[in-house]
């Protein structure tokens, strides 16, 4: 099951509960603001939140983790070099709209790591590294369920912003032609702003 809940804070976004239907266990993606929001979601639905991921440390897509950590008491897991962006509320621009973020209680992963579930080893996904909109940028894939994750590295006829600390064009378009368009066609895009996608429209759009 994908639940898609777009939150409110200075500027819209995707949050994202992947939960496998079976155990009702599953992973929170990018709960970026609204924490009663998303935590009122996982009690009437029953979900049990094993961990939080995070494509990418930008404020908007950060924001309710404190507290929903807090209340869960649940790991939250970036990309190697995430600490540079949870730590720093210059270089994850919260600084610049006036709400400071710092997250303390990260755990970094290694490119390429499989974060599977407690509850059912065969639910999960797949950590891709994706710099360039960042440098800590992520995407969760997983094949089973032919979906990806994927922040803001790309959007439906779009792709992130390069001009924000750790941005580099360059690395952005390497990222969408090795990480994300190689990907079969049939796979769907959630990103962290505006509607999905799939890997053959955003092809249609690139080639």
């Amino acid at each position: 099951m994908i639940l898609t809940v777009e939150v409110f804070g200075v500027i819209d976004e995707n949050a994202y509960f992947f939960i496998d239907d079976e155990t009702r266990h599953g992973f929170l993606i990018d709960p970026g603001a609204q924490a009663d929001k998303l935590l009122k979601i996982i009690g009437e639905r029953n979900f049990t939140v094993e961990k939080i991921l995070l494509t990418h440390g930008h404020f908007d897509h950060i924001g309710a983790v404190n507290e929903i950590q807090r209340a869960l008491k649940i790991p939250v897991c970036m990309s190697k070099g995430g600490n540079y962006y949870a730590k720093d509320p210059a270089i994850n621009c919260s600084a610049f709209v006036g709400e400071p973020i710092i997250l303390n209680d990260v755990t970094c992963l290694p490119d390429d790591t499989e974060i599977v579930l407690d509850a059912n080893k065969n639910f999960g996904v797949k950590l891709i590294p994706a710099p360039g909109h960042t440098t800590d940028g992520a995407i969760y894939y997983s094949a089973e369920a032919g979906v990806a994750f994927v922040g803001d590295t790309i959007f439906c006829g779009s792709y992130g912003r390069t001009d924000l600390p750790g941005g580099s064009h360059v690395d952005l378009m390497r990222t969408i032609r090795e990480k994300v368009l190689t990907l079969p066609d049939e796979t769907i895009l959630y990103t962290g702003h505006g509607s999905q996608t799939t890997v053959a429209a955003e092809k249609n759009f690139w080639y």
